[in-house]
């Protein structure tokens, strides 16, 4: 396994009960990507996630930095899909950061900034917008200083100026940390323009490589059917 392989997938393959949800996947990521991996509803893309992550039995083998899963855990960065939470608990934005412990204050300060978290430290969690809340979770996953950085349809639920802001976030937060990214999408026209490599599953493994390569209209209609358009906006 080369020093730049940040991850690599060997023959993945998860089932649930008699069910196959990833079926004998096979590929690697260097390290500095920004991966996007997309594909419709139930087609495994978090399962996938949770598998990188150790969370989930699974046949064949994954190695990040090298080594399993459970070795890697503090070098990861993980925002979820949605933050379950009782909105009207006044949990602060400050005390919810405050959890996580770090060492490094200067990083911390840097972290917060960047992500425009500052300005909502007095801020009850209940009271965000989707993209403000958003914001925090990339802002949290980040003060661990990982090395990669999962996303679980993050952009899910909020608005469009929104989900620019996210990608343009991740954008700097891989040039300029040099954090290795993978996240799912559903906004094929935003991973076109962000993503350095494109995974497209649909339990199987239908695409893999740079997105102007990857993205097809025939690809597209693999994952999403005959009555998908795309026509693509880069920067």
């Amino acid at each position: 396994m080369g020093d730049d392989k940040i991850l690599e997938i060997r023959n993945l393959t998860v089932r649930y009960n008699e069910h196959v949800i990833l079926n004998e996947l096979n590929f690697y990521v260097n390290t500095g990507e920004i991966v996007a991996i997309i594909g419709p509803n139930g087609s495994g893309k978090t399962t996938l996630l949770k598998a990188i992550l150790g969370l989930i039995p699974y046949k064949g083998e994954v190695r990040i930095f090298g080594g399993p899963p459970r070795l890697a855990l503090k070098e990861i960065g993980y925002v979820p899909q949605r933050l379950d939470f009782d909105k009207t608990f006044p949990l602060m934005v400050k005390e919810f950061l405050g959890f996580v412990k770090v060492t490094n204050r200067p990083w911390r300060e840097e972290v917060l900034r960047e992500a425009g978290v500052n300005a909502l430290m007095e801020k009850r969690l209940g009271e965000l917008s989707g993209g403000q809340l958003q914001r925090l979770l990339i802002a949290r996953a980040m003060l661990k200083e990982p090395r990669l950085l999962l996303l679980d349809e993050a952009t899910s639920g909020v608005d469009v100026a929104a989900e620019m802001t996210f990608f343009e976030l991740i954008e700097h937060v891989n040039k300029t940390h040099g954090v290795t990214v993978m996240l799912i999408s559903h906004e094929v026209n935003m991973v076109y323009k962000f993503a350095t490599q494109i995974l497209c599953l649909n339990k199987d493994l239908v695409c893999n490589g740079r997105p102007k390569e990857a993205i097809t209209q025939e690809v597209l209609e693999k994952l999403y059917g005959k009555n998908i358009q795309f026509q693509p906006h880069e920067h």
